[in-house]
């Protein structure tokens, strides 16, 4: 995410009332997560482990709470709560706008759209040409949307993040500030749920089709081309290369890629990075050769149980 103009290290301090390491006149372009930072990005960490990664990434600025050494070419602010002061830039930066009519008025949509009854269309929504959203579709503020795109009834665009820190209290909520981007020729099934990135998109490339009920996590990227079947479950932070089939009820972990034209057959637990080209099934996810011949094998038991006996 980034902001709407530059700003200095200083202004961000103070808008933190926190300590920071380096150059009070350092340029603060915007604040990402780890795995999206740029430089001039602000980046936070609040655990000893990620220490190392957060102050070696992209990232110029270090949102931390520790005092440690500041990298060359690099600033860090010093917090008590990286989490709760990532918010409060978030808030500050995208705050939540109230909306009181069915389409904003800072929507645009493309010619030859149509937009059926009982739909939302939030704040600097961006529709293209030629699409067809049916009725009871939510699309939430800042989305992005291509030509010739379908979404059927009930389909939610733009929910926050499943992204949150447990305290004594309960659980804290990462505040999402990212947007969706949806690519042209995607068509996307009755009552799906497509989550907004944390601080960058959530996109689903050009020609990909996605079933009824399906839901993808925030900052996850689908690649163009990909097939992806009813009651599909995609976790935050996923790479779904181009091509990619999934089966219906597959599960996937975050974090992990699937590879190029792979196919990933029904109730499937995508438990880690897998190539492509191949076809899996299981959980935990192995090729389905291989999968389908230990389970031949295993009805065989009762027969070597016989034998033995």
């Amino acid at each position: 995410m980034k902001f709407p103009k530059s700003h200095s290290l200083q202004e961000i301090a103070n808008l933190l009332n926190c300590k920071f390491i380096g150059d009070k006149d350092f340029q603060v372009l915007g604040m990402n997560e780890i795995h999206v930072v740029e430089p001039g990005d602000i980046v936070f960490v609040d655990h000893p482990k990620y220490y190392d990664k957060a102050l070696q990434s992209a990232a110029t600025i270090v949102l931390i709470n520790k005092e440690v050494e500041c990298p060359e070419g690099k600033a860090l602010l010093i917090s008590d709560d990286p989490f709760r002061d990532f918010n409060i830039l978030t808030k500050h930066f995208k705050p939540f706008q109230f909306a009181n009519v069915a389409i904003a008025a800072s929507a645009v949509i493309g010619e030859g759209t149509i937009i059926q009854p009982n739909s939302f269309v939030g704040n600097h929504v961006k529709i293209g040409k030629n699409c067809l959203i049916h009725s009871n579709v939510s699309i939430y503020d800042h989305t992005i949307i291509g030509d010739n795109v379908i979404i059927h009834a009930g389909t939610i665009l733009g929910a926050d993040a499943f992204y949150y820190k447990k305290r004594p209290e309960g659980f804290d909520q990462l505040v999402s500030g990212g947007r969706v981007v949806i690519e042209d020729n995607v068509g996307i099934g009755a009552l799906c749920t497509i989550d907004k990135g944390v601080t960058g998109d959530t996109t689903i490339g050009a020609g990909t089709k996605l079933d009824n009920q399906v839901h993808v996590g925030h900052d996850t990227v689908i690649g163009k081309k990909c097939l992806i079947a009813s009651q599909t479950g995609i976790a935050g932070c996923v790479i779904i290369e181009d091509e990619v089939t999934l089966w219906g009820q597959v599960g996937t972990t975050s974090g992990i890629t699937i590879g190029t034209k792979a196919v990933v057959m029904g109730q499937t637990g995508v438990t880690k990075s897998v190539e492509g080209g191949k076809s899996y099934f299981g959980t935990p996810i192995e090729e389905s050769r291989e999968k389908l011949k230990q389970l031949a094998n295993i009805k065989k038991i009762p027969e070597i149980l016989s034998k033995l006996k």
